[in-house]
């Protein structure tokens, strides 16, 4: 190591707030010499006033436990003696060192200075990607034991020994990443440079050439990974049942005979080899995704040309690569070749990066975000900016530096641009994965990024109605705009535009003299759209006078008519405003591009005219003819903070014509779709009309035998207060006994479901507040910082965790095994009346003579209650229960649709203190 002597410190105390009167309970510290803990320090602390409860079951720390201890003042000195000479450590230095800080001059003694490292933030910079920096969980990424969390002597020496791994880690990087760290680490909180600095100096000392690595611009960017050649074997698809048999055996250990598997498989390759469609349902349980990868990868290898594999959620493309692809090579004996394809703006655009780099001007959030990027290119295999963890501000920086369109094929960068290797992998795989948004944003484009293809199969066909939509989808939303437009700034405000006339001005006449002319039209536009806005707000505020208590409000964008004039007015000037820029900005960039500051200045410059000019398309596009007359166009506000909370959206209630574009299912390719749920009992075309599939394409459907469920069971709740005629917070309340008692009788492992944010959010808080799950680890989307994925690798990761989840929890997210004991439906999934699309859509049924409860409502529904329960039963050793709060499903005459659209499974009816004597007994005895 440096030869320095590291203090790492953890302290438990009564509350966060030294000056309002908290105080330490317990002290931990252990001493870091080169690379090894060499002794460690640890005393309760008697803070003179009683634990709140809440610190007591979060440490384990009793008030009697301090009783006897010493007080703060009698162990200050010697605390004060083991820090000289030290750097100060701890796992968030900003709230350690000043509690600590405060308590030293408390007992008379002088502040304590000297360097710190602040864990967090290195853990931040050396592991971007790691799903959390919480000390449990950034531990548990290097193998360091935490049994006792939240205890100072055992949180001490896991940072000590998190400490010195990232140490580790740090030495490990290319010396290129290390200067560049050092260099930029000066604005952090905490000292990482002096770290850095000694890594990096070590680095040169023991100069070695450094493999792996392509240096472009002084960074080092990871080289791309070694493709498998391409096999020439000849290998036919398995028509004999024992043929086939023994290549599952192959895939699977143990083998365990799945008849509908087998089915699909041949209905797949039949498709791909006729070129035709199928609509193939496929029941949990049976191995869908082999059943599809196994016939599309035999005869890609046989035509010499890739198959599309594509699905909705990111999650699951990583989960074929990493998981399933392995299980089909093995079953063939061949290795395959597979790509993992996402649209453009997943990528890094190294260009517009080094141009961030070469500036030196930014926000503290950026600076580590910038930081976190540079170790991020030294390992990254991808260049997926989704495979960073970075902080709120961090967001927005990655936001700055996504591709927008390919990268020209010309240079070196061809060579490193992260998107166009991957479309080269892609044109020589055998199978492509990528999602539902990559298929439909392609047919957008000129020139398609996919090679000529053997097949295509859709999985969670379903979703891509969902997809369809959020593609075509026109979203205005005031805050953004105002933050994008408000990027050029108005006149003698020193921002872009101010210095767009300075270059302008370099450039001599007639340039700026043409430029002081664009900032008036500039002024102009942003005028007639404070009018515009201002005008948008009156009449919501009076056409809202009849539900003055209602804070939020929808309304259809049609009852915006007597502003259409004004709006497009402040459209078109906008657009004036730009097309004189853009004509500005050409020869500006030949005049400079050889100088690199003006050259950053005006990339970022052009960067900032697109976004403009993105913002000014939709506003346009909602407020043309097509915008005003299409009923799911609506605009939203909540009047506490208006306009800041203005937004305008619009999306198309039939999105059947695009999607069959997308797919194209007449470009000499079989098409497969499937999905678990394609179809319900008396609604068998529910899905594949909304998919545009024709009428001659069959819906097969593949189930698994009735012993598959057999670890199931549903619980309908008798005695829960009816929904929908008692007051909401009553109903939350019952909704939260109810989750504790479930929770308490499974042990954790336990999904709770919601329709709602707000309900999940007041339920969560209320649970929280009254410490009866103290011992668990609760994740609420929304609430819980992360994505929909670490929020699911968080509850993998602890075998007592519950997750409070919405919309996205309902379907796509697995947890196999032990991982998932129970799944609690807090209310029946129908979709709100008010939203705006769902009336948009319910009108269009009403009008055609039909009910849109029986023929939208109610089927939506029903297929997400289906996706719920898919959520439970993965594999014939799983067990678990279905908890259904909402008596609905027994009080309604549509209930038995619900029930009768699952599985075969065991539906009880008890109250809430019987279903809890019955978990207990299930699941003690399963243990």
């Amino acid at each position: 190591m440096d030869g320095k002597r590291y203090a790492v410190v953890d302290l438990e105390t009564t509350g966060h707030s030294p000056k309002s009167g908290d105080r330490m309970i317990e002290i931990g510290m252990a001493l870091v010499e080169n690379g090894t803990v060499t002794r460690t320090y640890s005393t309760f602390l008697n803070p003179g006033r009683k634990i709140p409860a809440f610190i007591s079951n979060l440490t384990g720390i009793r008030d009697s436990d301090v009783a006897d201890a010493p007080i703060f003042e009698d162990r200050a000195a010697e605390i004060r003696e083991w820090l000289e000479g030290c750097v100060f450590v701890a796992h968030n230095v900003s709230f350690d060192l000043p509690f600590l800080q405060h308590e030293f001059r408390r007992a008379g003694l002088p502040k304590w200075s000297g360097e710190t490292i602040d864990t967090v933030e290195l853990a931040k910079v050396i592991c971007p990607s790691a799903p959390s920096f919480k000390l449990q969980d950034i531990a548990a990424e290097f193998g360091i034991g935490l049994e006792n969390a939240h205890r100072a002597i055992e949180d001490a020496k896991a940072t000590a020994e998190l400490l010195i791994r990232l140490q580790k880690e740090t030495e490990r990087l290319p010396e290129p990443t290390l200067s560049l760290l050092h260099k930029r680490s000066f604005r952090l909180k905490s000292d990482l440079s002096s770290l850095f600095y000694s890594a990096l100096r070590k680095k040169r000392r023991h100069a070695a050439t450094e493999g792996g690595y392509l240096v472009w611009k002084g960074m080092a960017i990871k080289e791309p990974p070694h493709q498998k050649k391409r096999i020439t074997a000849d290998i036919s698809y398995p028509g004999d049942p024992q043929e086939k048999e023994s290549l599952l055996r192959h895939a699977f250990d143990p083998y365990e005979e799945r008849p509908a598997q087998s089915a699909m498989m041949d209905a797949v390759h039949h498709t791909l080899e006729l070129k035709s469609e199928l609509a193939a349902e496929a029941a949990t349980g049976i191995g869908k995704t082999f059943a599809y990868l196994l016939p599309a990868a035999v005869y890609a290898l046989r035509e010499g040309k890739p198959a599309v594999i594509s699905t909705y959620t990111n999650h699951l493309t990583e989960q074929i690569i990493g998981r399933d692809l392995e299980k089909a090579e093995r079953a063939i004996g061949v290795p395959l070749r597979a790509a993992l394809l996402k649209g453009v703006g997943h990528y890094i655009d190294l260009e517009r990066f080094a141009g961030i780099l070469a500036a030196t001007d930014e926000s503290y959030d950026e600076t580590l975000a910038i930081l976190q990027v540079v170790v991020w290119l030294a390992g990254t295999k991808t260049g997926d900016l989704e495979e960073l963890n970075v902080s709120g501000g961090g967001r927005l920086f990655l936001d700055k530096i996504r591709k927008y369109r390919a990268a020209v094929r010309d240079g070196e960068l061809e060579k490193i641009d992260f998107y166009l290797r991957t479309l080269d992998f892609a044109r020589n795989s055998d199978l492509i994965v990528t999602n539902h948004a990559m298929l439909l944003s392609a047919q957008d484009r000129g020139k398609s990024p996919f090679p000529p293809l053997s097949g295509m199969i859709i999985d969670e066909a379903h979703q891509f109605i969902t997809a369809a939509r959020s593609h075509a989808e026109t979203l205005f939303s005031y805050t953004d705009f105002k933050y994008t437009i408000g990027q050029m700034g108005r006149s003698g405000e020193g921002l872009l535009q101010d210095r767009f006339v300075s270059l302008a001005r370099k450039n001599g006449m007639p340039g700026e003299r043409e430029a002081v002319r664009a900032t008036e039209q500039y002024e102009r536009a942003m005028d007639a759209f404070d009018a515009a806005f201002e005008g948008i707000q009156l009449l919501i505020q009076t056409l809202g006078e009849d539900r003055p208590h209602e804070q939020k409000r929808t309304y259809a964008l049609a009852d915006l008519e007597p502003l259409v004039h004004v709006c497009r007015e402040a459209g078109e000037r906008l657009y004036a405003y730009l097309d004189k820029v853009t004509e500005l900005t050409v020869p500006l960039v030949s005049s400079w591009h050889h100088e690199p500051e003006i050259a950053r200045f005006l990339s970022e410059w052009q960067h900032w005219i697109r976004e403009i000019r993105l913002q000014a398309a939709g506003w346009m596009e909602l407020f043309g003819p097509a915008g005003m007359d299409d009923a799911a166009a609506w605009i939203e506000a909540d009047m506490r903070s208006i306009p800041g909370s203005l937004k305008i959206v619009r999306q198309p209630a039939d999105v059947s014509g695009m999607i069959r574009k997308a797919v194209n299912p007449d470009g000499g390719f079989g098409v497969v779709w499937t999905s678990g749920t394609l179809s319900l009992p008396g609604r068998e075309r529910f899905i594949a009309d909304q998919i545009g599939l024709p009428e001659t394409v069959e819906i097969r459907k593949f189930t698994a035998p009735p012993e598959f469920y057999r670890g199931a069971k549903m619980f309908i709740v008798s005695d829960m207060p009816d929904i929908l005629n008692v007051p909401q917070q009553e109903y939350i309340e019952s909704v939260a006994d109810a989750v504790v008692q479930a929770v308490i009788a499974t042990g954790g492992r336990c999904f709770v479901l919601f329709t709602s944010h707000d309900m999940l959010r007041k339920t969560y808080e209320l649970i929280v507040d009254s410490e009866l799950l103290a011992e668990y680890m609760l994740i609420a989307q929304g609430i819980t910082p992360g994505s929909r994925m670490r929020l699911l690798k968080s509850f993998q990761r602890f075998s007592h965790s519950v997750l409070f989840g919405t919309d996205s929890f309902w379907e796509g997210v697995d947890a196999p095994g032990d991982a998932l004991a129970a799944v609690i439906v807090v209310r029946l999934p129908f979709s709100s009346p008010e939203n705006p699309l769902f009336k948009a859509r319910a009108a269009k049924i009403a009008a055609s003579g039909k009910n849109p409860f029986q023929e939208l409502s109610l089927p939506e529904a029903i297929i997400k209650f289906r996706q719920g329960f898919g959520r439970l039963i993965r594999s014939t050793a799983d067990r678990g229960a279905y908890i259904v709060l909402d008596r609905r499903i027994e009080k309604k005459s549509y209930g038995s649709e619900f029930i009768r659209a699952l599985p075969p499974v065991p539906v009880e009816k008890v109250g809430l203190a019987d279903m809890v004597i019955e978990l207990e007994s299930w699941y003690n005895d399963e243990v």
